[in-house]
């Protein structure tokens, strides 16, 4: 069964023979076979040379990297095997004709936002009092459908996150001042956390598009720009709500994360590399969590619908079955 890496350690990532070599920084060597690798994560100062480079885009294996503040800065993202020229004009066709665009874009908002209402619900039940934020999110859905532009779409999905995040202190048993999401640098604990679970996600939605015929770079809620996979950005709006969010309120409210996880002089910037690895073995844990699927009439993994929301944009864009976007039904 394949499965993520993720290496901490500072050293040197090889090719030897027909598997990954890793030296740490004191000479110690760990051998993964090739076959067992899904996707790498870079956690640390990693030393990689071309022939590697070449070994992993011929098994096709996504590598993330991030840096000393669990910050993402980016992934290698070998060459597409599944292509499709017919499915790549079907996706500019949509970007370009805007009613098109603005209809797909308005479903991710609309998922995203139910998965939202849907998590402030769960909290409400046992015993948060989350109503009045339930009914401004409730207030603004209605709306959404009634976007004229994409501008005008992105405003109403704003104003949702701004009250989402502001119940969050209600959510959280633990006093930390979250005022709003600040991203560049993130400013206090949870929005740091936000910012590295977030991308976990993002990341995961990336390997799965890759594992698909979809050119990952062309977007309709996030708009197509250089250096970035803007349609990775738009699946994972889907998905933020049900793996990031709800992870983040079990760590904190079970309290496997706390501010002391964090480095305070660099302003809780910095997560510890214990804390990190904790985090990225729940997420994976989640992941591989199944339920009960409705349509396919068998339990499927989480990871598993995020690759199946991507066949079924797929099946959007070649006119063979309107895009319905996953919606918490349990």
């Amino acid at each position: 069964m394949k499965r993520s890496y993720y290496i901490y350690n500072n050293g040197i990532l090889k090719r030897k023979d027909n598997t990954l070599q890793f030296q740490n920084e004191d000479g110690e060597k760990r051998y993964i076979p090739i076959e067992t690798v899904d996707e790498i994560y870079v956690m640390g100062e990693m030393e990689l040379n071309t022939n590697l480079i070449n070994y992993l885009s011929q098994y096709g294996i996504n590598t993330h990297f991030f840096n000393y503040y669990s910050y993402y800065t980016g992934s290698f993202y070998p060459r597409e095997k599944n292509v499709s020229g017919e499915l790549l004009v079907k996706q500019v066709e949509y970007y370009i004709n805007q009613e098109k665009r603005l209809e797909i874009a308005k479903k991710f908002i609309d998922a995203a936002s139910y998965n939202i209402y849907r998590n402030l619900r769960y909290y409400n039940g046992r015993g948060k009092d989350l109503k009045e934020y339930m009914d401004k999110i409730e207030s603004l859905r209605k709306k959404i459908y009634e976007s004229n532009s994409i501008s005008e779409l992105m405003g109403y999905e704003g104003n949702i996150r701004k009250i989402y995040y502001k119940s969050w202190n209600i959510i959280i048993n633990q006093d930390i001042q979250f005022k709003k999401r600040v991203k560049n640098p993130p400013d206090n604990a949870i929005n740091t956390l936000i910012s590295f679970v977030n991308t976990l996600v993002y990341t995961k939605v990336l390997s799965a598009l890759y594992e698909t015929q979809l050119n990952p770079t062309i977007s309709y809620l996030h708009e197509p720009g250089d250096r970035r996979f803007s349609l990775s950005l738009d699946i994972a709006e889907v998905f933020k709500p049900i793996i990031a969010d709800r992870l983040i309120f079990s760590l904190f409210n079970k309290n496997q994360i706390t501010e002391k996880s964090f480095t305070r002089n660099l302003n809780y910037l910095h997560l510890d590399k214990d804390a990190s690895k904790m985090i990225v073995s729940e997420l994976e844990s989640r992941l591989e969590k199944t339920i009960k699927h409705k349509e396919l009439g068998r339990s499927v993994s989480y990871k598993y619908l995020i690759k199946l929301e991507c066949y079924k944009l797929i099946k959007h864009l070649i006119d063979e079955k309107d895009y319905d976007p996953f919606k918490i039904w349990w």
